[in-house]
């Protein structure tokens, strides 16, 4: 403020040493044509003394005022430096940034591409793999099994095909090794009388799901089922014979359990 004071003053005094420049010029034309040159030089004018010591005063403080708008200019540079300093290093930050999460964004491109390349190998593995199975109730002999006071589980030992051994002839159960639907087929045999009828069921893990049944009061009976089931990879598939109910069976293998996938999920 100090400064800008000193500036306007020095303005001013310019001014005036101009303007009484002037003024002077007509007063000493004036002065000649009416007043001796002795008494003009004897009598100087008061205001032209009193303005030029106001002046010499002026450009004394203007001349303290300026080492301070150096400093503050000087303190400004300095700011400005530093400033551009720290743009300079948050742009180097920004850009060590971006080229850090564009090198993660390419690894988890990489990692996804890799991903779907797998995913994409196991499904034309799965594709590929055949399961299938067929099995009968007895290796040997004839003969009935049942009735029982509960529900069993039927083993069907007499093993005809099992691909990947998805099928385990000492359980009787199947166990799904892939997702995927699956096809699965029963057929019963009994004979027809007024004892217990045929009864038995595809059981999903522990609910039935499909039955095969027959009875008659003669001859033979004979059933069968089938049903297609989308699977989890675990899922087990088994045959359960109902209770007070029988079944019979011997070389010609009446009783059959098999089933295949039909596609991979």
């Amino acid at each position: 403020m100090k400064g800008l004071v000193c500036i306007l003053l020095l303005l001013e005094t310019s001014v005036f040493v101009v303007q009484q420049q002037v003024d002077e010029g007509l007063t000493n034309n004036e002065i000649s044509q009416q007043l001796s040159s002795e008494d003009g030089r004897q009598n100087p004018p008061k205001t032209h003394t009193v303005r030029t010591e106001t002046s010499t005063d002026c450009q004394q403080n203007c001349q303290l005022c300026f080492p301070d708008i150096h400093a503050a200019l000087r303190e400004l540079t300095t700011i400005v430096i530093e400033q551009k300093a720290n743009i300079r290093a948050l742009e180097m930050r920004l850009t060590e940034q971006q080229t850090f999460i564009l090198e993660e964004l390419n690894k988890k491109n990489n990692e996804i591409a890799n991903c779907k390349s797998q995913v994409e190998q196991l499904r034309k593995e799965n594709r590929d793999r055949q399961i299938a199975f067929s099995a009968g109730l007895m290796q040997s002999g004839k003969g009935y099994i049942g009735p029982f006071t509960t529900d069993i589980t039927l083993t069907y030992r007499n093993v005809f095909s099992n691909t990947e051994n998805a099928y385990n002839p000492i359980t009787g159960i199947f166990t799904a090794p892939l997702k995927g639907a699956y096809m699965f087929r029963i057929s019963v045999y009994g004979h027809g009388s007024d004892s217990a009828p045929s009864t038995v069921s595809i059981t999903k893990n522990g609910e039935h799901v499909a039955i095969a049944h027959g009875h008659q009061a003669g001859y033979a009976v004979n059933a069968s089922n089938g049903v297609v089931l989308l699977l989890e990879v675990g899922d087990v598939i088994y045959v359960r014979l109902w209770s007070n109910r029988r079944i019979y069976d011997n070389h010609y293998n009446n009783n059959i359990f098999s089933g295949y996938l039909l596609f991979p999920l």
